[in-house]
C-alpha cells in the first residue's frame, strides 16, 4: 500500500490540466484559466495541458475522456459552463461521467460563495469527483469564483486528494 506523505516529507507536485469552457474567450482574454494556471504554479504544481473549448457537450466529454488517459496528468480543472443558461453544459457532461463524486466540494463552494455574493450562489453547479483515477474539478468561469475555489478548497486539498486516489 502506498503511504500518505508525512507533512515533513518533500512536497508533491500535482500534474494538472486546465480547461476553460467558453464560446467567447481566447487565450488573451481567459483571465480565469490564466489565474488557475498561475495559482497552481505558485503552489508548486505543474500545468501540463491547457485548452479553451466551446460549450459543446461532445467536445467537453471528448476532451475529458482523452485527457484522463494521459499519464502526465493527475487532475483536470474545468472553469465555465456551470450555470443554468441553455449553453451551460459543463456540469451535465462531467456529472454524467464521474465515477465518484465529492459532494462536499460543491456544497462548501456554494456556502463560501454565498458569503461573498449572496443568494446568487445557488445558481452555481460547481462539482468535483474522480474519473479514470483522475481528480476532476469544475468551477464557474468568473475570476472571483476561481480565486475562491482555488484558494479555499482546491489548493489546500489537492495533494491529499490525488494521494488518496492513488493508494493501492
Amino acid at each position: 500500500m502506498s503511504k500518505v506523505p508525512h507533512p515533513d516529507s518533500d512536497p508533491i507536485t500535482v500534474k494538472c490540466a486546465v480547461i476553460t469552457v467558453s464560446d467567447t474567450r481566447t487565450v488573451e482574454t481567459d483571465r480565469s484559466g490564466q489565474l488557475i494556471q498561475q495559482l497552481l504554479g505558485d503552489a508548486g504544481h505543474r500545468v501540463n495541458a491547457y485548452q479553451i473549448l466551446p460549450d459543446e457537450p461532445d467536445q467537453i466529454q471528448g476532451k475529458l475522456i482523452q485527457w484522463c488517459q494521459r499519464p502526465d496528468l493527475d487532475a483536470l480543472i474545468f472553469n465555465g459552463g456551470t450555470g443554468i443558461a441553455p449553453r451551460d453544459t459543463t456540469y451535465d457532461v462531467i456529472a454524467s461521467l464521474l465515477e465518484k463524486t465529492l459532494p462536499g466540494f460543491g456544497e462548501v463552494f456554494r456556502w463560501l460563495s454565498y458569503q461573498e455574493i449572496g443568494s446568487r450562489a445557488i445558481a452555481s453547479r460547481a462539482i468535483a469527483g474522480v474519473y479514470q483515477s483522475k481528480l476532476i474539478f469544475s468551477l464557474p468561469g468568473s475570476s472571483g469564483a476561481v480565486k475562491l475555489a482555488m484558494a479555499s478548497l482546491i489548493l489546500p486539498e489537492l495533494v491529499h486528494l490525488v494521494t488518496q486516489i492513488n493508494i493501492k
